[in-house]
């Protein structure tokens, strides 16, 4: 796992079309262009930009080849009274069920507790994605309530169980 930097939207949007499928049942609708490299590409300079500016973390799990297998997001970092931010994830289709991302929420966890200083991170979920529920759970989320009709994903709003794990007591 390491830091999205400039030039990874090639690899992105290869990823991003190999998992066209798998990843639809959990994403929002996405436009052609989300797959083109230089689209992709801005992305990531928006992300860049604001990691720079202490509000993202955005992250990548890279194999050895340099190719995406998955991205991991600390996003929406708030100061100050909260000091909370989201936590948002995915694993490349043939490699789930290796505790690869269960591993990078837990890495994710100590970078969010220990360096950025953060008290709390929170984390939605699908009714019915029972893996990435489980991915919480070995790391200590918990869960904290329903959220209805909470994010439009697959082309239909969608209620998402929260979560949240306490990082200080």
């Amino acid at each position: 796992m390491r830091l999205l930097r400039e030039g990874d939207g090639a690899a992105l949007a290869a990823a991003y079309a190999r998992n066209r499928e798998h990843l639809a049942p959990w994403d929002p609708e996405r436009p052609d262009d989300f797959y083109d490299p230089a689209w992709q590409e801005q992305q990531v300079a928006g992300a860049v930009a604001e990691h720079a500016a202490g509000r993202h973390v955005p992250l990548v799990l890279a194999a050895d080849d340099g190719s995406v297998v998955g991205r991991l997001n600390v996003a929406t970092i708030v100061r100050g009274a909260f000091m909370s931010a989201s936590l948002g994830y995915w694993v490349d289709g043939g490699r789930t069920g290796q505790g690869l991302m269960s591993a990078a929420v837990a890495a994710a966890v100590v970078h969010a507790r220990d360096v950025l200083g953060l008290h709390r991170l929170e984390a939605a979920t699908l009714l019915h994605n029972g893996a990435s529920q489980a991915v919480l759970a070995r790391n200590g989320f918990e869960r904290v309530g329903l959220a209805p009709r909470y994010l439009r994903i697959a082309g239909r709003w969608q209620d998402h169980v929260l979560f949240q794990r306490i990082l200080h007591d």
